[in-house]
């Protein structure tokens, strides 16, 4: 029997959508020096992802990493492979949406598809798909694989017809497109959602909003001032009325959430500035600059913020682009609500140790953001 995508909790009833991000790095979301900072590990994710589905957290998201940034604490540079975390987290929970980041350089599409089906079936129809084009040459490197900036979203797009084709089942194919030159193409089984499982990228650039327009269900933008979400907003609409499709934009945050607004704006002063990996984040913003620029592409810096207009600026140790979300229980919850009445179908939180820090926030943020009418009871979701 045929299980429809809008079974996973990706599309359920929540205006605000929410998920962990990240949780499968050292560091998390941050390029800090502190010694308490997520350390990534095994037993800790999964308590922790444990946590976030009992919570109805809509879904997990990791980074596909191969190499850190560096650094005196390099960040990143220990991280779980996210196909075989998303297989052993899908065993592991029970509602939660399970999402895998591939580079599709790195990943043929036929052994992607098998995999996504796998997933599907270990979760009973929880398993998403995060495609990424690849930017860190760095990384890359590691497997004697060259990033072409030019054409990286051509071969991404074959990437996911192959892939998505594969999914939909039928008879054996063969394939000859450009990047791509495949004989008698087939997979079994298929995954449970039909027609394949929900497919997420991040499209900071024209080229990159155009390949989610065309090939994904979630777009991810990074938003440093509710401002700007709007006119973001119609950029991505413009891009999926070309191809009548719609979709939902979500962007990334990091919660700082303490009993008072002092309380978790020092403590966010204190692991993303004074305690921050200059050096990390260095390493971060040449890499990037060379991939992006090459392509013709927008960097996206921070800018303003609630947070930021506070007094307190933009520090260091803050992962790029990450919109931070620093206060009490109200100030987090309000902050959410706000970005919700841009347009933003939800966002993603990571914290400086996410297993010491995800109780507080389902306890006091959750309760806050369902009175707000942006989220309901975890039953009734």
């Amino acid at each position: 029997m045929e299980n429809p995508r809008d079974t996973n909790p990706l599309f359920g009833p929540n205006r605000f959508k929410l998920g962990i991000f990240s949780a499968n790095c050292d560091g998390g979301l941050t390029m800090s020096l502190a010694p308490e900072r997520w350390q990534a590990n095994w037993d800790d994710i999964v308590a922790m992802t444990q946590i976030a589905d009992r919570a109805g957290l809509e879904f997990i998201l990791p980074v596909a990493k191969w190499r850190g940034f560096q650094g005196k604490s390099n960040i990143y540079g220990k991280s779980f492979e996210t196909l075989t975390h998303g297989a052993a987290l899908g065993a592991l929970t029970s509602r939660i949406a399970i999402f895998c980041t591939v580079h599709v350089p790195l990943v043929t599409p036929a052994f992607a598809a098998k995999a996504m089906a796998t997933i599907d079936h270990i979760s009973h129809g929880r398993a998403g798909l995060n495609i990424v084009c690849g930017w860190n040459q760095a990384e890359f490197d590691l497997h004697g694989v060259t990033i072409e900036a030019d054409t990286r979203y051509d071969h991404g797009l074959e990437w996911f017809q192959v892939w998505s084709k594969l999914l939909q089942g039928g008879p054996e194919f063969d394939w000859d497109g450009q990047f791509f030159q495949l004989k008698r193409l087939q997979t079994d089984p298929l995954s449970l959602q039909r027609p394949w499982p929900p497919v997420m990228s991040a499209g900071f650039s024209p080229r990159g909003r155009d390949f989610a327009a065309r090939a994904a269900d979630v777009l991810f933008l990074n938003v440093t001032e509710l401002d700007q979400v709007p006119a973001m907003l119609d950029d991505v609409n413009r891009h999926m009325r070309r191809h009548d499709r719609a979709i939902s934009v979500f962007t990334m945050g990091h919660v700082v959430c303490r009993p008072t607004r002092r309380e978790a704006e020092d403590y966010f002063h204190y692991f993303a500035e004074e305690m921050a990996d200059t050096e990390g984040h260095n390493y971060y913003w040449r890499n990037r600059g060379a991939t992006v620029q090459a392509g013709n592409q927008q960097i996206v810096r921070p800018s303003e913020t609630r947070f930021t207009r506070s007094g307190r600026g933009a520090y260091t140790g803050a992962y790029p682009g990450s919109y931070p979300f620093v206060g009490s229980p109200d100030d987090v919850a309000e902050e959410m609500a706000r970005m919700s009445a841009t347009g933003l179908a939800g966002c993603t939180v990571a914290f400086l140790d996410y297993l010491k820090e995800i109780p507080y926030f389902v306890q006091e943020v959750l309760p806050r953001l369902e009175r707000l009418g942006i989220r309901q009871p975890v039953e009734a979701a």
